[in-house]
């Protein structure tokens, strides 16, 4: 790429230690990649979607990275909220054609949350990032502009 890109990282922090690990591996991989990064922190996951679409509005951001981490309870909360941010972010990256890495865990449990955001494990903070930076390159290819 020409220019340095730009990322917005969004972390949900209603579960602060399972984010803390997501964005470890994604900031890792961020700087493997040799962009710029910002954090932002929302409370829960619910307001990833609103938050990415805040950023998008300021035009700063060549890329968003959103982070966090739902865990199923004992009703159906957890349905609804893992509906409702992957349909948010996905509708945000379509219709604005913003470069998104989804980074947002749904477990059974806090184990498996564990396993998957930490960076010596699944790392999955880095398989967003790496979402995200694959999107603004092919923006970049394409010539996209938002």
């Amino acid at each position: 790429m020409a220019t340095t890109p730009h990322i917005l990282i969004l972390e949900a922090r209603y579960y602060s230690e399972i984010s803390d690990l997501l964005a470890k591996g994604a900031i890792a991989e961020i700087e493997r990649w040799g962009a710029t990064y910002e954090r932002v922190e929302v409370a829960g996951a619910f307001e990833l979607p609103g938050g990415i679409r805040m950023a998008i509005a300021t035009g700063k951001y060549d890329g968003y990275l959103a982070l966090g981490c739902v865990i199923r309870g004992e009703t159906s909360h957890y349905d609804h909220i893992c509906t409702e941010v992957a349909r948010g972010i996905g509708e945000l990256a379509m219709r604005h054609m913003a470069s998104v890495g989804f980074g947002v865990l749904t477990c059974e449990n806090v184990d498996q949350a564990m396993v998957r955001a930490d960076p010596a494990r699944k790392n999955k903070g880095r398989e967003a990032a790496i979402a995200c930076i694959k999107m603004v390159e092919l923006a970049h290819t394409l010539r996209v502009t938002g």
